[in-house]
């Protein structure tokens, strides 16, 4: 036990290593950028793309903070702004596909997956699902009632005072990802030295056929699907070595992720904000399995193509 309980650190120290490196440059550039003209200046751009989606100019601040930070800050914009239930819905649906976009596409690249790859795939997602919202839906008309949600806060200022909290936002947010990344890379080196992973690969071997994964991938969609993207990728970064995971299968699992990461968190932590949360989840799941289904189908039909073009040149 206490061989295995060591190794499981190594492997979490590593991970968190990997993926701190990331985290922590990016959080404290964001985290000063914020108090800077540069995303006042992309806001301004992003105005005009508003009303194509159905929204007021104002919804590119939660969207720009939300996307350059995290979920969370993206809630707390929303709650400084007066929208209506179907402009609050739209604001969720882009962000549960698209928040801390750098980071979490930053990370994902770690597993051999092209970033821009997964920057498209989220942002697209994002704004198709903004469009169709808003073409076919006609409720929500009524203001959105935001509950407990405040945004209150002292802001920093000036220059230390801005790169001090910058500096302890990234910190922290390294910290966080340890206590997450560090135990359950502990737990999952005793869950594969004592057979288990081999059991719950089998038991979700169905669901991984239907859509297009090997079942040696199942619980990398397991943990992305409860804990997030990011935390999912640092289990992604140890299967890719010990579990001989392929590129291809690596590409259709971040697609599912970047789809539909952390459904219980990213879905429970709108519900203050007055909206339906069951067809967000919903979306987002049906969304991700036809995609990754979509892509699997295309992918494998695309092999076997140059297969049978390769075996009719040899022939």
């Amino acid at each position: 036990m206490k061989a295995t309980l060591k190794r499981g650190l190594q492997s979490g120290w590593s991970v968190t290593w990997a993926l701190g490196k990331i985290i922590f440059p990016i959080t404290l550039i964001v985290s000063i950028l914020r108090h800077t003209p540069v995303l006042p200046m992309i806001i301004g751009w992003l105005e005009p793309l508003m009303r194509f989606i159905g929204l007021p100019g104002e919804a590119a601040v939660p969207l720009v903070i939300g996307n350059v930070l995290n979920l969370y800050a993206g809630i707390g914009a929303i709650v400084s702004f007066d929208f209506t239930v179907k402009e609050v819905f739209i604001l969720a649906m882009m962000l549960s596909f698209s928040h801390n976009l750098f980071i979490e596409s930053a990370v994902a690249s770690k597993v051999g997956v092209n970033f821009w790859v997964i920057l498209s795939v989220r942002v697209g997602l994002a704004l198709l699902a903004a469009s169709m919202i808003n073409l076919f839906w006609d409720g929500g008309r009524e203001m959105a009632s935001y509950g407990l949600i405040s945004n209150d806060g002292p802001e920093p200022s000036g220059w230390i005072d801005i790169t001090l909290s910058a500096l302890q936002t990234a910190f922290i947010g390294v910290v966080q990802l340890a206590l997450i990344v560090i135990p359950l890379m502990v737990v999952m080196q005793w869950l594969r030295e004592n057979k288990w992973m081999d059991r719950m690969s089998r038991g979700l071997v169905p669901f991984t056929k239907f859509i297009g994964v090997k079942p040696n991938a199942s619980m990398t969609l397991v943990a992305g699907l409860t804990i997030g993207l990011a935390y999912g990728a640092g289990l992604m970064i140890q299967a890719v070595k010990e579990d001989g995971v392929s590129k291809k299968d690596m590409y259709l699992v971040l697609i599912f992720l970047v789809t539909c990461h952390a459904v219980v968190e990213d879905t429970l932590v709108f519900i203050p904000l007055g909206i339906p949360v069951w067809p967000l989840l919903v979306i987002r799941l049906t969304t991700a399995i036809v995609l990754t289904m979509v892509i699997a189908t295309v992918w494998n039909r695309v092999e076997r193509e140059k297969e049978s073009r390769k075996e009719a040149m040899n022939s």
